[in-house]
Order: structure tokens, then C-alpha cells, then sequence
């Protein structure tokens, strides 16, 4: 930080208001993730009665314990890594070529078919005619219509196509001159010079994908494909409803607040490790990608 003696008087109370508003949009930022985690931690009682606060009362791992048991949860978080991992790269796999063919100002009916990418962001076709149409595919109750079915997204697939559009004519004309394709250009010029951009993508894709629950609870029936966040619902739905465990709360170390909070710290696991490998190129991606010169 510079040194403080060079600022103004004004100056230096505009860093200091500065530096106290940061502090607390971060604290308020990290309370959540704090609670939670303390409840997690807690026993069952002093959790369904609001006193945990920041700091777990009455250290156990009894509700880490419920979850970590239960072979329904590994299922479910089997599954949600199979919906985040292969509908992510499904995700990469059309909106990377798709933004490529977009970007091109030798497109046929470029404006058209760039409106029709941007009406989707605007406009859809509703929930029915969408359920409809899975149904209609045969995309009810499997792997492959949750994957397929959200495959990609008008956003990104303008983010990138941005970002495709601010690299300079002169790689690919170089590359052309080589005798390479629009398949190599691609390949060989495009992507490696959209590393931020294509990074930023895929996190957007991964949180969506692990945060899927929605469609996945409307459209999945086999219990054995449902992903984490509906496992989540549908433990905290059984426990509720079960009136042998809301009154056995003052016996039993766990409660639902906390083998949902137990639940939760789990599911966010992954996407904390998963994060600071693209995080540094999350905002160079997002501002380049964002903005068409």
C-alpha cells in the first residue's frame, strides 16, 4: 500500500471509508459460510433453537455423521459430479464452436443468427412446452436429457463470442497463410488466446450444473439419478415430516438444521478447491469477454 503521508487529508478518509466498506461486504460475504459451518458442528437442540451464532455450541460430528452414512447421499453426489463434469464439457463442447461460427464476419445471416442466440436470453418457451418437448425426446429420466438439455446458454455463448471477436485479424490471417482451416484456426489460434474467456465459461457452467436442482427434481423420477441439491430437498422434506424425529429433538445429537447445514458444507467442498484454479482468470475472462470493442 502507498504510503499514507502522500494522500490529501480528504484522501485519506476516502481510503479509510473505502477500506471499512470492504471489510464489511467481506465479512458480510463469509458470515454465511461461517454459520453454516458452525451449525454443522453443533449438537441438535441449540441449533433448532436459533443460539448458534458463529461458533458451535456443543462440539459433534453427529450430523456429519447422518450424512456421510447415508448411501443416498454418495449416490447423489456421484451423480451431481456426472451432471457437472459431462455437462460442462457438453456445455464447452457446442458453445466454443458455436461462438467461433458467430464471431465470423463472413458469417451468411450473421445478424440474424446472433439475434436468435440473444432472443433466447429475452424470451423461452415456458416450463409446460419445455417438459413437453423432453418428453417428447425421450429425454425424461435420464443422464443424457439433463446434460443435453441445458447444453447451452445465450450468455456465455455471447460472452465468448465477444471475446472471439476482440483477437486481432492477424493471427488468423497469419494461420490462413499456413493453409489453415476454420477447424485449425479454431484450434490451434482461437482457444489457446481465450484461455480467460474459455475459463470463465466453464466456471459459469459448473456452478449452474452443481447448483442444478430444479429441472432435475421436475424431470428425474429414479432416485437413483437425482443429484445432490434434490437430495438435499428431499432429506430435509423426510425429516420435517417425520414426527418420531422433530420430538426426539432434545434426545438425539443431530436436528434438521443441522444435517442440513452438514449437507450443505459437503456440497460446497468441491466448488472451493474447483475455484482458485480459474480464479485468476475469471476477471480478466468476464471484462474482455463482456465488453465488444
Amino acid at each position: 500500500m502507498a504510503n499514507m503521508n502522500l494522500y490529501s487529508r480528504g484522501d485519506k478518509t476516502f481510503v479509510v471509508i473505502n477500506m471499512f466498506l470492504v471489510a464489511i461486504f467481506t465479512l458480510s460475504t463469509l458470515y454465511p459460510f461461517i454459520y453454516i459451518t458452525a451449525v454443522s458442528f453443533s449438537s441438535g437442540f441449540p441449533a433448532a433453537s436459533g443460539e448458534v451464532v458463529w461458533k458451535p455450541i456443543d462440539l459433534t460430528f453427529a450430523a456429519f455423521q447422518r450424512v456421510l452414512t447415508d448411501s443416498e447421499f454418495w449416490i447423489s453426489y456421484r451423480n451431481t459430479f456426472i451432471y457437472t463434469i459431462g455437462g460442462t464439457l457438453t456445455s464447452l463442447a457446442f458453445i466454443i464452436p458455436g461462438a467461433y461460427a458467430l464471431s465470423r464476419p463472413h458469417l451468411f445471416g450473421k445478424r440474424f443468427w446472433n439475434l436468435m442466440v440473444a432472443f433466447t436470453m429475452w424470451f423461452n418457451a415456458g416450463m409446460i412446452p419445455f417438459f413437453l418437448n423432453m418428453r417428447d425426446l425421450g429425454l425424461l429420466d435420464s443422464y443424457f436429457g439433463i446434460i443435453i438439455g441445458f447444453a447451452v446458454n445465450g450468455f456465455n455463448l455471447i460472452l465468448l463470442r465477444n471475446f472471439f471477436e476482440g483477437i486481432p485479424s492477424s493471427f488468423e490471417e497469419a494461420a490462413r497463410m499456413d493453409g489453415a482451416n476454420d477447424f485449425q484456426v479454431l484450434w490451434k489460434v482461437y482457444m489457446p488466446l481465450s484461455k480467460p474467456a474459455i475459463a470463465t465459461v466453464a466456471l459459469f457452467c459448473v456452478v449452474s450444473r452443481w447448483n442444478g436442482f430444479f429441472w432435475a427434481m421436475i424431470l428425474l423420477q429414479d432416485e437413483n439419478k437425482l443429484p445432490l441439491q434434490v437430495y438435499l430437498r428431499r432429506t430435509i422434506v423426510e425429516l420435517t415430516g417425520d414426527e418420531e424425529f422433530v420430538s426426539s429433538a432434545l434426545t438425539i445429537p443431530y436436528s434438521v438444521e443441522t444435517v442440513t447445514a452438514a449437507i450443505i458444507v459437503c456440497s460446497i467442498i468441491p466448488v472451493l478447491i474447483f475455484y482458485p484454479f480459474i480464479q485468476k482468470y475469471f476477471n480478466k475472462g468476464i471484462l474482455l469477454g463482456g465488453v465488444k470493442e
